[in-house]
């Protein structure tokens, strides 16, 4: 085969980004598909050349599970460039080859390493979709840059762990409304058959009018990685990335973010406000995570929902959410325990298992879907709005104050990422919060 020139290859992609953009044979139905729902699934392409290609950044646990999940529920797809700051993480692509055969295809060159790695990801003509599955510090910059460069996104949670990043979010979002392109964040109870049919209940009034809700998130501990000799403190800070809070934006960010996106899916928009409390008692002496939070958030209505997460060893574990309505309440467990209706007198009148596998991978097949019938789906303003609510009642916990919504959507300048950050250099040393002594901002 003659070899093509730049200009024949750089056409040759913008044709199939075109192709991949406006999908094929897409039906009068297909076209009016909402986001936010489960797109008709368009034609087929006739080729390879018409695969969707992915781009990786970020192979750690997180981003290894959302290759395995979409490799696996997805075809005419491949992944096509990684980018990772441990060039270790090589390795991944090997064992996936194994499993995945052609749906791997990535070449030396499109394998990069580095902290500014993302960006040749970004770059390559041939990427349409990029898997952000790093720390959740770097995730709103590099959710907007991908963005800008005309990508469709798949964005794990949380979306953001600051103020700063939030606002980066809503941008993002609006970017790729406008752009056509899509967004879909690692949510995976959004597409969790009980959580959507028990929540859609609950919005026909399955139990009257909501009350109020309780919500926890409670588990043992969470892996610590030990420094290792010449490591710099940002290299030590992003190994050990999830005990530090630009990075993590702590266990309620992080982890129970989950759950408090079920709660505002329930009531339909995120809370007024937050009053908490929590502490630490078991983390390691240099890790700025607390162990447990109680949070109480308030919503429009007067309507309230208590909030509780925690990470200690030995302590007795619940993921669930308990809605109380005036005729009666839902019970939807985390995992795949399942969803629960009783009326009033508590007598169950609706029940439907959990499959949490499902779900992760249907959210990777509904982003393709959608990419593929000409409507992406956009939904990182309401990952986004659930993040913050994490971060408003991380905000109460450790200063102590009552925090609203609207201080932190128009007031608030918490912005936690390093404004210089050097791979090889210092950092403060860490300090976890003391209510009282921690200031709002």
């Amino acid at each position: 085969m003659e070899k093509q020139s730049k200009t024949q290859q750089d056409q040759q992609a913008a044709n199939r980004r075109q192709f991949l953009r406006t999908g094929s044979a897409i039906s009068a139905g297909v076209a009016g598909a909402a986001a936010m729902t489960r797109p008709v699934r368009g034609a087929e392409p006739d080729s390879k050349e018409d695969n969707i290609r992915i781009g990786i950044v970020g192979l750690g646990g997180r981003g290894t599970g959302a290759l395995n999940n979409t490799l696996t529920i997805n075809n005419n797809i491949e992944i096509v460039a990684t980018a990772d700051i441990d060039p270790n993480k090589k390795n991944v692509l090997q064992r996936l080859k194994q499993t995945y055969g052609d749906k791997v295809n990535v070449k030396e060159e499109d394998n990069h390493v580095g902290l500014d790695a993302y960006k040749r990801v970004l770059d390559n003509k041939n990427v349409d979709l990029v898997l952000m599955t790093t720390p959740p510090g770097f995730r709103p910059q590099y959710v907007l840059e991908a963005v800008e460069a005309g990508k469709h996104v798949f964005a794990e949670k949380p979306s953001c762990v600051d103020v700063a990043g939030y606002h980066t979010c809503v941008k993002a979002h609006e970017l790729a409304k406008k752009n056509k392109t899509g967004i879909v964040t690692g949510t995976q109870y959004r597409r969790q058959t009980n959580y959507m049919e028990a929540i859609k209940r609950i919005h026909e009034g399955a139990i009257g009018d909501v009350i109020n809700m309780t919500a926890r998130y409670c588990s043992s501990g969470i892996w610590y990685r030990s420094r290792k000799p010449g490591m710099s403190d940002t290299q030590y800070q992003l190994y050990n990335w999830m005990h530090f809070i630009w990075l993590s934006g702590d266990q309620i960010a992080e982890q129970a973010v989950h759950n408090i996106d079920v709660m505002n899916w329930v009531m339909q928009g995120p809370p007024e406000t937050a009053y908490a409390s929590g502490g630490r008692f078991t983390r390691p002496e240099d890790s700025e995570m607390w162990d447990s939070m109680s949070v109480d958030f308030g919503y429009s209505g007067n309507r309230q929902i208590s909030f509780k997460c925690r990470q200690i060893p030995g302590s007795a574990g619940d993921n669930s959410n308990h809605i109380y309505g005036s005729d009666g309440m839902a019970v939807i467990y985390g995992g795949n325990r399942g969803a629960t209706i009783y009326d009033r007198a508590g007598k169950e009148v609706w029940k439907m298992a959990g499959n949490i596998g499902a779900a992760y991978e249907q959210e990777h097949k509904d982003l393709i879907d959608s990419i593929r019938a000409g409507n992406p789906i956009v939904e990182l303003q309401e990952t986004a709005n659930s993040s913050l609510t994490a971060v408003m009642g991380r905000v109460a916990a450790y200063t102590g104050q009552r925090v609203t919504w609207d201080f932190l959507t128009n007031k608030s300048e918490l912005n936690l990422f390093p404004a210089n950050l050097d791979p090889n250099g210092e950092r403060p040393v860490p300090e976890f919060a003391i209510p009282g002594k921690t200031k709002l901002i």
